[in-house]
């Protein structure tokens, strides 16, 4: 051997020590270091990881990841719920999970339905890909409910009825990943059945789930109006749950790919493909390593997202619970797609244009009254539309005075003061009848 090439290799020796080590310090996940170093490709990062551990050695370190997944709606106006759902599915399969760890709740009406333009088909963006294919229908229909929603949390198998009988068998070491879409209002969360779903029975369910020691950490992502009412001063730290929620705890969240919005959904569909909080935090995580991004960086990023520049047309997302688990990598809890393994944490905030949104709760009316102005005049589908848009708005007035605490008698004696002459619109009692 020459002295050149001897002298070669001892100057190499150091810098594989030096690159053994820098690699090991990215694959740990740490997010003050990741950023300033070089990223090596899937395939020889996985070399480099310490002993060689792949990603199922690192899943049996960190424990088994779970997920429940609800949409709490029914009806194609309300698309966006279940096209959110079935997202996230998509995006926990890419990132590893498995099909017996993910519990998929939704009403199931949207795929086939006749109003659907592309059948067996989803969509959660204007240029999305099927986000429906192979989504497990583990509870579906009428079998989408509270009672089985906690007993899949508790992995209650008895207090089920109904379903594919699939529950949370986590244990100590395991991390589980709860998110809901749907309406809410303060202190309640919609359900396609009844009963709907109290925040003081979530709170208590929450609280026997770690009282059963059958969890190591527990992430709960929640869209729907008025979320913050969920867990704002019920939700106790110490129980080792972290939350976030798609606005605080008076306010609406928001709808979004909506008609006559910018992004537009293709022209043939006439209901929002998506809420703006859920469609925040999973396109993040869609483009993301995982490992290298924490669950505070979402929430940061999707806060700002969400906010939509601090325009009317936006929420205040907040989190609750043990907030210091906010440090924990995503990684965690919804795996990683190793398609992104070169991909860093970036603040994407400033390459995304702010977008018009809809009220979560006008988002039913934004359906009916595009379908009412696509159809032809004088035809029954106009017809219906305009009755059910109509009907949709007015009754939701009477039931905010309910929900006011408004008597029947107040009701009547404001309705004599308002109502002293016959309106004679295609809608007066002249012509039809009052009717909601």
């Amino acid at each position: 051997m020459t002295i050149s090439a001897a002298a070669g290799i001892s100057l190499l020796v150091p810098l594989l020590i030096v690159a053994l080590s820098t690699a090991n310090t990215v694959s740990s996940g740490r997010p003050d270091i990741a950023d300033n170093v070089i990223q090596l490709p899937s395939s020889a990062s996985r070399f480099f990881r310490s002993g060689g551990v792949d990603d199922d050695a690192e899943v049996g370190s960190t424990g088994t990841r779970w997920a429940v997944l609800i949409a709490g709606s029914n009806g194609y106006w309300n698309y966006r719920h279940q096209a959110d759902v079935c997202h996230a599915y998509q995006l926990l399969k890419k990132g590893g999970l498995k099909d017996e760890n993910i519990i998929v709740f939704m009403y199931d009406d949207i795929a086939n339905n006749e109003e659907n333009p592309r059948p067996g088909v989803i969509i959660n963006s204007p240029h999305g890909g099927d986000v429906y294919k192979g989504v497990p229908k583990d509870y579906t229909g009428e079998d989408v409910t509270v009672g089985n929603f906690f007993a899949a949390i508790l992995g209650n198998k008895s207090a089920l009825t109904g379903g594919s009988g699939k529950v949370l068998d986590s244990g100590p070491n395991d991390h589980i990943f709860i998110y809901y879409a749907d309406h809410g209002g303060p202190g309640v969360l919609g359900m396609p059945t009844s009963p709907y779903l109290y925040a003081d029975d979530l709170i208590d369910v929450l609280k026997k789930k770690h009282a059963s020691g059958t969890y190591k950490s527990l992430v709960f992502y929640l869209e729907a109006c008025e979320s913050g009412s969920i867990f704002e001063g019920l939700l106790p730290e110490g129980l080792n749950i972290y939350a976030t929620t798609a606005s605080n705890a008076e306010e609406s969240s928001w709808g979004t790919y909506c008609p006559g919005d910018y992004p537009s959904p293709p022209p043939e569909y006439e209901t929002c493909l998506g809420d703006l909080y859920s469609v925040a935090w999973m396109e993040d995580s869609d483009v993301h390593n995982l490992r290298r991004e924490s669950l505070h960086q979402q929430y940061e990023l999707v806060k700002s997202r969400t906010s939509n520049g601090n325009s009317p047309y936006g929420s205040h997302v907040m989190q609750y619970g043990d907030v210091p688990l906010s440090k924990d990598m995503l990684f965690m809890y919804m795996g990683t797609n190793p398609a992104n393994d070169n991909f860093s944490f970036v603040d994407r905030n400033a390459i995304i244009p702010p977008v018009k949104a809809v009220n979560q709760r006008d988002a039913d009316l934004v359906h009916f009254w595009d379908k009412y102005r696509k159809a032809p005049e004088g035809s029954m589908r106009k017809i219906e539309a305009e009755k059910q848009v109509y009907g949709m708005k007015h009754m939701r007035s009477v039931a905010n005075m309910c929900n006011a605490g408004i008597g029947k008698d107040q009701m009547n004696e404001a309705a004599s003061q308002a109502c002293v002459t016959f309106p004679t619109s295609p809608w007066s009692s002249l012509q039809k009848g009052f009717s909601a």
